[in-house]
């Protein structure tokens, strides 16, 4: 924040509070971040995860990381100082429907724990679930559904994680999904248990119902 921000402006509390929206929802709101490799599984996942949810009737919105780049990240680059701001952006977009009582469901490489982290305290423990798709990279290298490995391993692409960038795999995931051992169905199944484990749900009737 800048001088200017500092002085003169300040954050307005609307008349609806989180609470309101969650209870006309009827479940509460979340932050689920998928993160992993390129070609790992993560938009796959989070956009099956979105639709199993939407088709229970529960309010949610997928934040992918390509779409991302697309729109609100078009101008950043793949620095480490690109990544991080792409990585901030998205964790305050994230942070916004999350008060609307939405399960905001964001999948990134992030390849940085330092930046999960953030993420993370800027979520709030309670409200934040880390998913670790855990995939070889010989695995995400034979995938390669965009050709981008091809180009990291000639040097056509620089700072690629998992070729020629570093990815920190995270060290206290909620769940870990192995995607290439694990079919699509299972994991999604175990990602709605867990919710329902959670108790992201709002008032004796409400809730994840597998």
């Amino acid at each position: 924040m800048n001088e200017y921000q500092k002085n003169n402006t300040t954050q307005f509390k609307g008349y609806v509070t989180r609470d309101d929206r969650e209870k006309r929802h009827g479940h509460k709101g979340a932050v689920i971040w998928f993160t992993g490799l390129s070609a790992s599984g993560k938009s796959t996942l989070a956009h099956h995860l979105e639709k199993r949810l939407y088709d229970m009737g529960y309010m949610t919105y997928v934040f992918d990381g390509d779409n991302v780049r697309h729109g609100l990240c078009r101008d950043l680059d793949f620095s480490d100082a690109g990544r991080s701001e792409n990585v901030r952006r998205i964790g305050e977009m994230t942070k916004l429907f999350l008060d609307a009582g939405v399960i905001a469901i964001a999948a990134f490489i992030s390849p940085g724990k330092i930046h999960r982290r953030k993420i993370r305290e800027l979520t709030g423990e309670k409200d934040f679930i880390e998913v670790f798709v855990d995939c070889p990279v010989s695995v995400c290298m034979q995938r390669d559904p965009k050709g981008i490995y091809k180009k990291a391993v000639a040097g056509q692409i620089k700072n690629f994680t998992g070729v020629s960038a570093k990815y920190d795999r995270p060290e206290n995931p909620h769940i870990v999904i192995k995607s290439h051992e694990e079919s699509i169905n299972s994991a999604t199944n175990r990602l709605i248990a867990y919710l329902k484990e959670r108790h992201f749900n709002h008032g004796p009737n409400a809730g994840i119902r597998a």
